[in-house]
């Protein structure tokens, strides 16, 4: 198959959500309707045996939520679809930052009693920003919730969208009768005895049909009627070219857990979603037809495999051929690097792929060569923009609570902080070590790991910071920058990359600070170069 065919055949999309919205069950549901998985295992803190595909981490299957970004593909109506399923969790919201630069359109899930919550808004905001296109999925429609027209307002009003349904449901909770399919002109029924087998479709082209009275009652056709016309009149039409601008945002309603309307999300999402996009790089755009390779790391996962001890880094293809055993130059150590087994993701299997395309996510085995923002290329000098490190909230000295074991804290310390599940500060004055995150969540998560993966334990005390802030002197060689570190120098700190940080205990203390010293600016996220 010619480079332009397999580019027009891959499809790579976030799902993003407020925890519990039904993310992780509506991935499995799109796999399961790819047919890359045979059953579907619920997430449940427990209660069921088989976990959730995407959760392969320990603590998710202990917990019931998803704490790290996976990556699944599967192949349907001879379309390639890279999904990326994050972690609703505010604490680790900044997986999903992250893996936002990694997709080419998402799709929101909203819990249809629960409606738009903070964490969604957060994450639509970034989509905004960055104009990626954008399907909301309302889901859980087989227990009582909003009524669709204002759930269909409050994703206007809270998310900013404009929004045009292209299924709408007949009935709601109890009375749930079933979608029309305003995309595909279809009726699909929903009946509580057989949840998990799935009514083909009944085509309608004409709504007035005494047909449908008789499959839906009187009552619910009349009601139906009704809503489309208060949709056709109200909603505008749906047009692609302003989807794919991020100026229109399709809305689908089912239920996930029931299978139900997810095949009509993924037959539409598979005609109208956007084939791999252009990505800015410092240098330049990069256009995804270009025929020489570039790559960018958004994600590093360690011990994906607890036996192996192995360590991923996930490559997001911008542009080219990904071939296996070919050199690239990994652009930040200027060294070429080979690739003998480059792995693929079908579902919950790794398979060594012999070359991958634009819009694929390829899993590099690291022995500690990559951290997340490396570009990958031919021989060109690019680097991919966008994959800052946010100022953490949470701040906590770490202890060795086993001194025998300080080289495998120091390597879990290493290996941790370079996947970004939190971040590393080594304070100048003593070298004691700060470990800084989002939501104290992630605390529970590195002392699990620390302990099941490397072997090593750690305690914490707290270090009550406000925030930390990225120093950027205007001259490092000035009497005021001298004059600020020596009157600093009990909060100020190296991060990972060696950069200097400053820790403020208030934001006072942050606006007092830059009135003193003018000239040393004071950044909220690493990247200001």
């Amino acid at each position: 198959m010619e480079f332009l065919d397999e580019l027009q055949r891959r499809r790579t999309f976030g799902i993003i959500s407020h925890p519990d919205a039904g993310k992780t069950t509506l991935t499995e549901k799109l796999l399961l309707f790819g047919g890359a998985i045979q059953e579907a295992g619920a997430v449940k803190s427990n209660k069921i045996k088989k976990g959730a595909t995407s959760d392969f981490m320990e603590i998710e299957r202990q917990r019931g939520i998803s704490v790290a970004t996976s990556v699944l593909a599967f192949i349907y109506k001879d379309k390639k679809i890279n999904i990326l399923d994050t972690p609703g969790h505010k604490d680790f919201a900044e997986d999903t930052f992250r893996t936002l630069t990694a997709v080419d359109s998402v799709i929101v899930v909203i819990d249809v009693a629960k409606g738009v919550e903070a964490q969604t808004e957060k994450l639509v905001e970034v989509c905004r920003m960055r104009n990626i296109p954008i399907i909301v999925f309302i889901n859980k429609l087989d227990r009582e919730g909003k009524d669709a027209f204002d759930l269909l307002d409050e994703v206007e009003q809270k998310l900013g969208l404009k929004v045009t349904p292209l299924s709408f449901p007949i009935g709601m909770g109890y009375d749930f009768k079933g979608i029309y399919n305003i995309w595909g002109k279809k009726l699909n029924l929903f009946s509580e005895e057989n949840k998990q087998t799935i009514s083909e479709g009944v085509e309608f082209s004409d709504l007035d049909d005494p047909e449908l009275d008789r499959i839906v009652g009187e009552d619910a056709a009349e009601t139906l009627r009704e809503e489309l016309e208060l949709v056709y009149e109200v909603y505008p039409k749906f047009d692609k070219e302003e989807y794919l601008n991020g100026a229109l945002q399709p809305v689908f309603f089912g239920s996930a857990l029931n299978n139900f309307g997810v095949k009509e999300l993924l037959d539409c999402f598979t005609e109208i979603a956007p084939t791999p996009q252009p990505k800015m790089s410092e240098e330049r755009l990069v256009d995804s037809k270009e025929d020489k390779l570039t790559g960018f790391v958004f994600k590093i996962h360690a011990n994906m495999d607890p036996k192996h001890r192995d360590r991923l880094a996930f490559v997001k293809i911008v542009s080219g051929t990904f071939k296996r055993n070919a050199p690239y130059l990994h652009v930040r150590n200027g060294k070429k690097m080979k690739f003998s087994s480059p792995n693929a993701f079908f579902a919950e299997k790794k398979e060594i792929v012999e070359e991958s395309f634009p819009g694929d996510i390829v899993g590099l085995h690291d022995t500690g060569n990559f951290k997340i923002g490396d570009t990958l290329t031919e021989g060109e000098n690019l680097n991919f923009k966008g994959i800052p490190s946010f100022s953490p909230e949470h701040f906590r000295y770490v202890n060795n609570a086993d001194p025998m074991k300080s080289k495998q804290l120091q390597k879990g310390l290493v290996q941790l902080m370079d996947e970004g599940v939190a971040q590393l500060f080594t304070l100048e004055m003593n070298g004691r070590k700060v470990i800084g995150t989002v939501g104290a969540l992630q605390y529970e998560v590195i002392q699990y790991r620390l302990e099941h993966e490397y072997g090593a334990k750690c305690t914490y005390e707290n270090l009550p910071m406000h925030k930390v802030c990225w120093v950027d002197p205007e001259d490092p060689k000035n009497e005021e920058y001298k004059d600020f570190k020596r009157t600093k120098q009990r909060y100020l700190a190296k991060d990972k990359q060696g950069q200097l940080v400053f820790f403020a205990d208030s934001a006072f203390t942050i606006q007092m600070t830059q009135s003193k010293y003018p000239s040393v600016k004071l950044h909220f996220t690493s990247e200001f170069k």
